[in-house]
């Protein structure tokens, strides 16, 4: 009988919470609209009240993670895919953008200004440290990242101005040569 009692009050309590939220929204668009209601329009624009004050979304409960197992997989079988040695990885990096930044949200437009990035299809060198490589794991979807290959060995400083990247990725280096002794021809 208590039991039957509690869920009428329970009940009845719903439903004076219900009139009770009416009432309010009835009132503030009164208040709003200079005591005149009539228009679609101030409906549309009413807050909307929660009937139950112990209401609670399902969105708010805790639910199972929505990142992918495959993050989380092991990755040292990608050495052998895309080349490279994890013992001895690349000094340097290649960064090209190839995607535009418009559209992007304004932390990988300063991201890509930082990097120095901002004419498209344009070789830019960076170090391969970790401060570098976390600013390029925000934009990794609008560049090209490929290591800097040195066939011939680091160019010195006078041989700077004839160096350039190929399309591989390969630092090209034309040695300058050196004029030779006179007293080498004629011994």
């Amino acid at each position: 009988r208590v039991h039957k009692q509690l869920d009428a009050f329970l009940v009845a309590d719903e439903r004076l919470l219900e009139t009770f939220a009416l009432v309010q929204l009835h009132r503030s668009l009164q208040d709003r609209h200079g005591g005149r209601l009539h228009s679609r329009q101030t409906l549309t624009e009413a807050p909307v009240l929660s009937p139950c004050a112990w209401y609670v979304s399902a969105r708010s409960k805790f639910s199972k993670s929505r990142i992918p197992p495959e993050i989380f997989a092991e990755r040292s079988k990608e050495h052998e895919k895309y080349g490279g040695d994890p013992d001895q990885p690349h000094k340097l990096h290649i960064v090209t953008r190839v995607k535009s930044a418009l559209r992007r949200p304004y932390w990988e437009k300063e991201i890509i200004k930082h990097l120095g990035l901002q004419k498209a299809h344009v070789p830019v060198i960076h170090k391969n440290t970790p401060a570098v490589n976390s600013q390029l794991k925000f934009v990794k979807h609008l560049v090209r990242i490929q290591p800097l290959k040195t066939p011939y060995g680091l160019p010195a400083e006078h041989d700077m101005a004839d160096a350039y990247i190929n399309s591989k990725g390969e630092l090209i280096v034309h040695h300058l040569l050196q004029p030779v002794d006179n007293k080498a021809i004629e011994s």
